[in-house]
């Protein structure tokens, strides 16, 4: 007998009243990074098969592509879907891998993601990366006319430091700061996540099945295509991988005794760090989304959230989370911090 449909619950994302599915969609893979662009037919279809199951918070940017996801989400949402999702894009991240957060930049960024999605205004607008030469401050004083506007509903940081969101919600309202968070990238524990439970801001937690690894283990390396870049992360570099490897085994291990799969028990801890978080796991197949939907009917106790953290603490992960080649200008939160805002002169 087939498995009941889970009824996704909704959840109040950050204080400023946007409300989202508690499970969200990331869509980078259908169209980048993760080898070739998928068939648009078929992720048409998943994106439509999403909202219909529930998963209404829907997750791009204007680099994933570039612009071709941006493109086909504009199409996805065609014939009546736009009014059920909160869409959230993100800018800052040029064709050319560079970081831009000057006002000039917003402003046609957000005109462009506007057209290419075919709306009037975008739920949640994320800075996707800090510019560190423009102060924050400047950004979100843009960002806030769009907000004045009509274009862009909710204001949102991606990879900020603590002190960078501080400063940004002194200027507008931060709804929700977007962060890699899952069992093996842990290390915004300690201070981001306290910063924005403190301010009210929601939390968005994007690749938390570790890019593939807290579903598939050790052997997805060996059916990546070259030209997919989690192929040069040293967490998947065969000696990193060889070590790493133990913490999916004990993951798997746990799912097994609770009958669930490891993805599904990956992604629970995840919906267990509390009601302020929304997960949005990626994926380009119908079933590997109803998958991670079950996801939020796996029930952890304390003692099981303790064990499963004890698999995965921030020593026993080895490799860093990117390499320094392909980061360049596209800081992390350890190195977002920008300038104070009396250094800015307009050009």
């Amino acid at each position: 007998m087939a498995a009941a449909p889970v009824v996704v619950p909704r959840m109040k994302l950050g204080s400023q009243e946007l409300e989202v599915s508690a499970q969200g969609l990331g869509c980078m893979g259908m169209s980048a990074v993760y080898g070739e662009r998928k068939p648009e037919q078929d992720m048409i279809a998943l994106l439509r098969h999403a909202v219909a199951a529930g998963v209404t918070f829907l997750d791009t940017s204007d680099i994933y592509g570039p612009h071709t996801n941006e493109l086909l989400l504009g199409k996805a949402l065609q014939g009546g879907a736009r009014e059920k999702v909160q869409l959230a894009t993100k800018f800052g991240i040029t064709p050319a891998r560079e970081v831009r957060g000057d006002p000039a930049y917003v402003r046609a960024a957000c005109e462009g993601s506007l057209a290419r999605l075919g709306v009037d205004c975008i739920d949640l607008y994320y800075q996707h990366r800090i510019d560190k030469n423009v102060p924050v401050e400047i950004t979100m004083g843009e960002i806030k006319k769009l907000v004045q506007e009509g274009k862009v509903k909710y204001v949102g940081l991606s990879e900020a430091s603590a002190a960078t969101i501080r400063r940004a919600h002194a200027v507008h309202p931060i709804t929700a700061v977007q962060l890699e968070w899952s069992l093996w990238s842990r290390d915004v524990e300690e201070d981001i996540i306290p910063t924005c439970r403190e301010l009210g801001i929601g939390i968005v937690a994007y690749s938390p099945l570790g890019r593939g690894f807290l579903s598939t283990g050790p052997k997805l390396v060996d059916t990546l295509p070259e030209d997919d870049f989690r192929k040069n992360l040293p967490r998947f570099q065969p000696e990193n991988m060889e070590k790493n490897a133990t913490i999916f085994e004990r993951v798997s291990e746990m799912a097994a005794r609770k009958g669930c799969t490891s993805s599904q028990l990956a992604l629970a801890w995840v919906h267990h760090q509390g009601s302020d978080v929304c997960p949005i796991p990626g994926t380009t197949k119908v079933e590997n989304f109803s998958q991670n939907v079950r996801a939020l009917s796996v029930q952890l106790t304390a003692e099981e959230m303790a064990e499963l953290e004890s698999y995965a603490t921030m020593d026993a992960v080895h490799g860093d989370r990117y390499h320094s080649a392909y980061l360049m200008n596209l800081n992390t939160w350890k190195d977002s911090e920008t300038p104070p805002v009396s250094s800015w002169k307009a050009t």
